[in-house]
């Protein structure tokens, strides 16, 4: 690893970080300039900036370091970029005092950043709005990828750009729009800003205020979940519950795929196999869960509660109009399924993504096939290519790994919380797939905050694994990772 290297860069990115904290200040400052969360964020830009400040100073880069970065590098960078702006954007929950552990504010940052969702705040109105926004703007920065903003905005920053895109972008693999990585990221947010611009005016248009629609907006692009109100998506009404239907199944959908729409290659675009399973899921599944509850259930608009559920755990987002625990066993053993799923590679969903499971069931069927015939050649295609024995690997490799990591982290929490099977199931899978709302004791009525310490820093852990695919939290604890 080359260590000035990796720490400059860290600094530039928590400087840009600590420096983006000026907006919720904002807020806070409106609302009232002398309320203990304004001298928190206060305090916390000026402490990021100087620290940050400080290590550029001391570790200086040439162009030479540019040309010698290394994959390894690209990894540690993002990987340690998350842990350190985690860190750093918790302050302002612990300094005003909004929790009493560092832990807590730890894990809600976290859980913003990571899009996860999932809160250890039982009273969310509660909460002065300057740290709302904040909760929520961590969504919104974390869906896309804080690093991936860096790389658009910023002058370009050589080859390693492309070793930071890789290890932070979720997927198969990294797709590009353009020849340059900048130019792809550029790209990317631009779409994300204009469907985030256009939901804040539709949420607006169905009466929600300004601040709400601006921080579910945030929640549901990123298929995050933090709300603004205790009820989540139920506490509005049926046009505010289907405007965030529908931004959450594009949020679950791969950017490119959008890029190519706004760009009219509609063609390329509809060839994509990937986004037609996802669509089948969220349609076949909406009119299935629809009819059970229609016949089993006297809720009121079986349809909308369907189509918003499936949609809120397919896409990782995690909101709810209502308390599906309650629903038939089979729709909820559904919805866990779904958990694993996940959106679309190159979408802000979690999970292990709709190409992977695609992938997985190809391979399982060829697999089958060559034992019938033994000495058949049988490419695995995906949108009419054959993929390369290597990426056939990735995929088997994800899939082990993440299973490990989900039956550690469920083993972890029922030794740690002693709690029952289906919560510490759920919670870790929920962990890991960035989804928030789990069964039984993190149902979507429920909260995280009776997790003791231990417990919660194996749901940060398992949180920051799954975002960032598995790799850049796993290389930080390799000896290798730290030697030159």
């Amino acid at each position: 690893m080359h260590k000035r290297f990796v720490a400059h860069m860290i600094a530039r990115i928590v400087l840009f970080c600590s420096l983006v904290m000026a907006v919720p200040l904002a807020w806070a400052i409106k609302d009232d300039y002398h309320h203990p969360e304004v001298v928190a964020f206060v305090v916390t830009i000026l402490f990021g900036s100087a620290l940050s400040g400080l290590f550029l100073w001391r570790y200086p880069v040439e162009k030479e370091d540019y040309r010698r970065v290394t994959a390894k590098d690209g990894l540690a960078i993002v990987g340690l970029a998350w842990v350190i702006l985690s860190a750093l954007g918790a302050l302002p929950f612990y300094l005003s005092g909004a929790v009493s552990h560092y832990t807590d504010g730890f894990f809600e940052v976290v859980s913003g950043f990571t899009t996860t969702g999932a809160t250890i705040f039982a009273d969310i109105e509660a909460l002065p709005r300057g740290l709302l926004f904040w909760r929520s703007l961590t969504h919104w920065l974390g869906g896309m990828g804080i690093i991936v903003l860096y790389i658009a905005l910023l002058p370009a920053l050589g080859t390693h750009a492309s070793q930071l895109y890789k290890a932070e972008a979720p997927g198969l693999t990294v797709e590009r729009v353009e020849p340059r990585i900048k130019e792809t990221a550029k790209n990317l947010w631009s779409v994300y800003f204009l469907l985030s611009f256009l939901e804040v005016l539709a949420l607006m248009a169905c009466q929600m205020p300004l601040f709400e629609a601006l921080c579910h907006t945030f929640g549901t692009m990123a298929t995050g979940g933090f709300s603004t109100r205790n009820a989540s998506i139920g506490a509005f009404g049926p046009a505010v519950q289907w405007v965030i239907f529908i931004f959450m199944v594009l949020a679950g959908m791969n950017f490119i795929v959008h890029y190519q729409v706004l760009k009219g290659r509609w063609q390329k675009a509809f060839r994509n196999e990937e986004l037609w399973v996802y669509l089948a899921l969220v349609i076949g599944l909406t009119g299935v869960f629809a009819l059970v509850l229609s016949v089993s259930s006297s809720l009121a608009g079986p349809l909308r509660h369907a189509a918003f559920q499936v949609a809120s755990i397919l896409t990782t987002t995690g909101y709810s109009t209502t308390d599906f625990e309650t629903w038939p066993a089979a729709l909820t053993c559904w919805l866990v399924l779904l958990m694993f799923i996940g959106g679309c590679g190159g979408s802000t969903g979690g999970g292990m993504k709709v190409v992977r499971f695609l992938l997985a069931i190809k391979i399982a069927w060829r697999a089958v096939v060559q034992a019938v015939f033994p000495n058949a050649v049988l490419p695995v295609q995906l949108n009419g290519k054959a993929m390369e024995d290597k990426l056939i690997l990735s995929v088997l490799t994800y899939f082990l790994i993440f299973m490990l990591l989900f039956l550690i982290g469920t083993l972890m929490l029922s030794i740690i919380e002693g709690c029952d099977l289906v919560t510490a199931l759920t919670a870790s899978i929920s962990a890991l797939s960035n989804i928030g709302p789990g069964l039984g004791r993190v149902g979507p009525t429920d909260n995280f905050a009776w997790f003791s310490l231990p417990g919660k820093w194996v749901l940060i852990f398992l949180m920051l694994a799954g975002r960032l695919e598995l790799y850049s939290i796993l290389v930080l604890f390799i000896p290798e990772t730290w030697k030159k």
